[in-house]
């Protein structure tokens, strides 16, 4: 199979993984390497937002525990089970708007999780609902940063399909969800 169709089928395979996502993923190669995703979350703007950049709210939907410091320099960290985290820390951000991180690859890219990227998201109303767009930026080359840009490809579309998740059917009980209650 030439290379170009190899492209192609990577590409088709990836659109139809991320189909059943109410996300939708480009992944950008110029002008600059990018991945761009968006979602419509059932929701006012400003409900959204305090969902995504207040302690409480984020625990609501990433993880229990989660820490915002809603400020230039703060943390925006979600603490997982097993002493993992993620998240980043906040370059800027304009209320109800746009928040942009620093943003942390999980543990098993060392090299992404150190050097970072750049998340900017972005929140527009849209009647009763909210458009939430994420572009994350800063890619480097190497198989590392490749692998790393694949995986988060994937794993923030689960993020922000979690987010529309959380007010379609309400906060998440982390009792059911992690298993440590009967379902």
């Amino acid at each position: 199979m030439k290379k170009t169709g190899l492209l192609c089928l990577v590409a088709m395979v990836t659109t139809l993984c991320l189909a059943q996502s109410s996300v939708k993923v480009t992944k950008q190669a110029a002008p600059e390497k990018a991945l761009i995703f968006e979602v419509t979350i059932p929701a006012s703007q400003s409900a959204v937002w305090k969902a995504f950049t207040t302690s409480a709210g984020l625990s609501t939907w990433l993880t229990p525990g989660a820490v915002v410091d809603l400020r230039k320099g703060g943390e925006w960290t979600a603490h997982y089970p097993g002493g993992k985290t993620g998240g980043g820390t906040i370059l800027s951000f304009d209320p109800e708007k746009e928040i942009t991180l620093s943003a942390m690859a999980p543990e098993h890219f060392p090299t992404v999780r150190e050097q970072r990227t750049t998340a900017k998201f972005q929140f527009t109303a849209n009647g009763a609902s909210t458009r939430v767009r994420l572009v994350q930026t800063g890619w480097k080359h190497g198989e590392e940063w490749d692998k790393a840009y694949d995986y988060l490809a994937v794993g923030n579309a689960e993020l922000l399909d979690t987010l529309r998740r959380r007010f379609v059917e309400g906060p998440i009980d982390w009792d059911k969800e992690w298993g440590t209650q009967p379902k």
